[in-house]
């Protein structure tokens, strides 16, 4: 078969493809005669041209994955774009930016007023895919360690299918020729999940009100970030003034924000729980398998919509079970916080504050199509079951002691309402809660341990440095005002 160099879209025409142009574009090498033979008796030779083009291109930007496996993230970045570019993704005005602004202004002036957790800076109106942009490093530190189980298994899965295909209708496929494909399966399996990552955080975009809606802080730096096409679609069906809809959500995130911002431990210890689960994940390889049973194995469309459900073990093993308990508990905390934050900032500000509260608290309570999208990714619900126990926890406390005493609950994580503390708040609100005696640690707990450590003795050194600093200035010599903490 004599090579042809590559043509444009519009020049296929009725010939034939060339098949051996697609297996070496695809193993980056000269195509094995004899597996180009075993293909082409398995029927990929006698495709229609224009179908066997698109194969093509969706096959060489699955190929467009590392060697080692790990999660392309060009691809995921691609698909979640295209996501949101699909559903629709209009630009962000310089007038809705300023509005968005002055909105985050106004929600900081009534959070400062119920809590002294500093304001983080000025609001930013992002379109969906600036969201997805900025939050794609934190969802691939979170996702690594499922592509790489997930990896494996597609790997072994497309294996033993290809090799029974090629028993069944070629008398068996050599290992020489098994060892050229064993690259292409990598890669393909990498950017399928890679694919499915972009689909998940694109539909998510499309549905989140702010930057930070989903309790976790998926953007470096705390900013307060409102979508705005996002709140004016939640805003619809409310009944509700639209500019009181995004005041009172902007309040939330700027609460939300504030809060990841103050305690340092917070963020770090969410991620953990959630890579503690993913780290655990068992592939329900034989799901895998009887899911590319009945499907072309060429063709990545088809091996993503077939692996969607099909991934993950249906029971969780008993050190998910622990981290899910644990991040669950934690994303009740920090919504049930927000809730009673914001509700004390909106209260005199806000004639609708009560129904739009029950309006997010059944959104957050009944999840949606992203919800789902992203369980079938990562395999669990980002949901915080028990938001109004959480919330009424940090109601006692602040009528117990104010919002200061509402407040420290955060000062460290071994302090912190647990799930028994939101069974019984009065025994943590009177300070009665006991550690139990012979309860170990796990590793995420000693992660946090030397995480606040290494914070502690920082701050310790810089304190130091100062009152050094400070001992040595002439007595006489006036020091310059510094500016007043806001």
């Amino acid at each position: 078969m004599t090579d042809q160099p590559h043509r444009p879209d519009d020049e296929f025409g009725d010939e034939p493809f060339d098949l051996g142009e697609i297996l070496r574009s695809l193993t980056g090498g000269e195509a094995n005669p004899e597996l180009m033979a075993q293909l082409q008796q398995m029927g990929l030779g006698s495709m229609d041209p224009a179908m066997m083009q698109q194969l093509q291109a969706q096959i060489q930007a699955m190929m467009s994955a590392p060697s080692d496996g790990s999660l392309n993230m060009s691809v995921a970045t691609d698909v979640a774009r295209k996501t949101v570019s699909a559903a629709g993704d209009p630009s962000i005005s310089e007038s809705t930016k300023r509005d968005v602004e002055q909105v985050t202004a106004v929600a900081d002036l009534w959070l400062d007023a119920v809590t002294d957790f500093a304001s983080t800076g000025a609001g930013k109106a992002w379109s969906r895919s600036e969201w997805v942009e900025a939050t794609m490093p934190t969802w691939r530190r979170l996702v690594d360690p499922i592509a790489t189980a997930v990896g494996g298994a597609v790997q072994r899965a497309m294996r033993e299918q290809i090799e029974r295909l090629g028993a069944a209708e070629a008398g068996g496929m050599p290992g020489a020729m098994m060892g050229q494909m064993e690259p292409m399966i990598a890669r393909m399996s990498s950017g399928v999940f890679a694919a499915q990552l972009g689909q998940a955080v694109g539909t998510l975009a499309g549905d989140l009100v702010s930057g930070a809606e989903v309790g976790l802080p998926l953007v470096e730096g705390d900013p307060v970030v409102m979508l705005p096409s996002n709140v004016a679609a939640f805003a619809e069906g409310l009944e509700v003034d639209a500019g009181e809809v995004h005041l009172f959500l902007a309040v939330r995130e700027a609460a939300r924000v504030r809060l990841f911002h103050a305690v340092p431990w917070l963020g770090p210890a969410l991620l953990a729980a959630v890579q503690s689960y993913a780290g655990d994940i068992r592939i329900d390889t034989e799901g895998i398998e009887e899911a590319l049973q009945g499907i072309d194995g060429q063709d990545p469309q088809q091996m993503q919509q077939a692996l969607q459900g099909s991934m993950f073990n249906p029971e969780p093993s008993e050190a998910q079970k622990r981290a899910l308990a644990h991040l669950e508990t934690l994303l009740a905390l920090v919504e049930g916080w927000v809730d009673q934050v914001s509700a004390a900032a909106v209260a005199p500000h806000l004639p609708h504050a009560a129904a739009l509260a029950e309006a997010v608290r059944r959104r957050r309570a009944t999840g949606g199509a992203a919800e789902r999208v992203f369980a079938s990714l990562v395999g669990l619900e980002l949901r915080p079951r028990r938001m109004r126990e959480a919330a009424a926890l940090f109601a006692a406390l602040e009528e117990a002691g104010g919002g200061a005493r509402r407040d420290e609950a955060w000062k460290h994580p071994d302090f912190a309402p647990t799930a028994a503390d939101l069974d019984d708040p009065a025994a943590y609100v009177a300070g009665e809660r006991t550690i139990e005696a012979g309860s170990g640690t796990d590793d995420m707990d000693d992660a946090l341990a030397a995480l606040l450590a290494q914070g502690t003795d920082e701050l310790n050194a810089e304190r130091s440095s100062e009152d050094d600093e400070s001992s040595g200035k002439d007595k006489g010599e006036d020091d310059e005002p510094g500016p007043t903490p806001s």
